[in-house]
C-alpha cells in the first residue's frame, strides 16, 4: 500500500509492504527495503520502533486533525506527521487546485535568508513558474516562483531585507 507522509512540512511517499517500507522517489524510483517493527511497551505509551538494525524510541498520539494526523515523539525529538494513502492525496491535491483557483495564493520564505532582489511589482500580471523573488540563503541564490499565474495584490519586502523561514514575500490574487 502507498501512502503520502508529511513529517513537519516535509513530503515523503512510502510503499508499505509486509516485511518493511519503501521510499518512493518523485519520479518514482522505488528505494531499497527497511526493515521495520513497532514493537508495544506493556502499560506505556513508548513503542520500540525498529528500522533495520537500529531501534528508537517512539510515542505516537493522533493530531489534533483527527485521522491520519499524529503527533510523534522519537528520541526526545517531537514532529507533527500526517498519513494518508495515495488516493486520498490525490482527492485533496484535486480540491485545493480548485479551491486555490478562488483564493489568493501567498508565496512565503522556504527558508532564513536575505531578499537580493524583487521582479515584480504590484500589479503585475505572472504566469505560474514566473520569478518573483531572488533570496539568497546558504550563500546561494534562490530564485523563488510563482505557484500559479495571478496578479500580484502585494509584496511584503524589499532588496535587502532579511526574513525568516514562513516569512510572507508576495501575495497573488
Amino acid at each position: 500500500m502507498r501512502y503520502v507522509v508529511d513529517v513537519n512540512g516535509v513530503t515523503i511517499t512510502l510503499d508499505l509492504a509486509r516485511d518493511g517500507v519503501r521510499t518512493v522517489a518523485p519520479d518514482g524510483t522505488v528505494g531499497e527495503l527497511i526493515a521495520t517493527a513497532l514493537l508495544e511497551i506493556p502499560g506505556s505509551p513508548v513503542h520500540a520502533l525498529r528500522l533495520d538494525e537500529s531501534v528508537v524510541r517512539c510515542i505516537a498520539r493522533t493530531g489534533a486533525s483527527g485521522r491520519g494526523s499524529y503527533t510523534l515523539v522519537i528520541d526526545g525529538e517531537r514532529y507533527a506527521a500526517e498519513a494518508v494513502d495515495e488516493r486520498q492525496s490525490a482527492i485533496r491535491a484535486v480540491s485545493r487546485s480548485a479551491t486555490s483557483a478562488h483564493r489568493a495564493t501567498v508565496l512565503r520564505a522556504p527558508m532564513p535568508g536575505l531578499i537580493v532582489r524583487v521582479e515584480v511589482a504590484v500589479g503585475d500580471h505572472v504566469d505560474a513558474g514566473q520569478g518573483l523573488i531572488v533570496m539568497e540563503a546558504m550563500k546561494m541564490e534562490n530564485e523563488l516562483r510563482a505557484p500559479m499565474a495571478g496578479t500580484v495584490h502585494s509584496i511584503a519586502v524589499s532588496a535587502g531585507t532579511a526574513v525568516e523561514k514562513g516569512a510572507l514575500l508576495v501575495e497573488l490574487e
